[in-house]
């Protein structure tokens, strides 16, 4: 199966459990990868055969920066159901970053992945 990727695509957004993260914000990181046949579009040089990166970058958008939720487990799966239902996708992957989350300690970041198929 070919892929399209996304990587560390930039949002804020107002997304924790946290007071202080629903008050302040904070940027999160996304990154996808989409699973689907690319052969038609790159025989015919068809968009409509493919997945359009602008359209598909405005969804994860308008997911992270329009919404809220307490759980980066929740705004993954959002966003891998509405770009499985807006999209051809067979298969997506999703990972979403916090680098720099209200937890003590020393590390770069932290986040979730999931892959969800079209059923």
């Amino acid at each position: 199966m070919d892929k399209i990727f996304f990587n560390k695509m930039v949002f804020y957004g107002y997304h924790g459990v946290y007071e202080e993260e629903n008050r302040l914000g904070q940027r999160f990181h996304v990154d996808l990868e989409m699973k689907l046949d690319l052969s038609i579009a790159a025989k015919q040089d068809d968009l409509h055969q493919t997945v359009d990166y602008g359209r598909v970058y405005e969804v994860v958008k308008q997911e992270v920066e329009e919404t809220r939720v307490q759980l980066i487990e929740t705004l993954a799966e959002n966003i891998a159901a509405k770009l499985l239902a807006n999209f051809r996708i067979m298969e997506i992957l999703v990972r979403v970053t916090k680098p720099d989350p209200p937890i003590p300690g020393y590390y770069e970041s932290v986040g979730v992945e999931i892959v969800r198929r079209r059923k």
